[in-house]
């Protein structure tokens, strides 16, 4: 069964910078966007970023000008550069395939800890 596999989780300082990437351990059809969401302790997951097969992405408000997402469809892979973090985005880091007209894919998440 295809799986998406999250990596590039950790601890970093306030300021520091991470890259996380999801990729699928085999061929997914029919994705749509792919997005990134987070879900901080005692908090509901919600959506970080999102971009679509033509290469559009949108942003929380909270992430603008310091995350950017990015795809490589023919790796069937995501990306999520997070640049000068905040203790505030201390979560686990879901990515997941939105699909056309059939059942999405979520990986299993990476923690990310912002902290001094």
């Amino acid at each position: 069964q295809v799986q998406l596999v999250e990596s590039g989780g950790g601890l970093v300082q306030p300021g520091g910078s991470l890259r996380l990437s999801c990729t699928a351990s085999g061929i997914i059809t029919r994705v749509n966007s792919m997005r990134w969401y987070r879900q901080a302790p005692g908090k509901e997951r919600e959506l970080v970023a999102a971009i679509t097969s033509g290469g559009s992405s949108n942003y929380a408000d909270s992430v603008k000008g310091r995350f950017t997402i990015s795809r490589d469809n023919a790796k069937n892979a995501v990306y999520l550069q997070m640049n000068n973090l905040k203790p505030e985005d201390t979560a686990v880091y879901y990515c997941k395939f939105a699909r056309l007209g059939t059942v999405d894919y979520w990986g299993k998440g990476t923690l990310v800890t912002v902290s001094s």
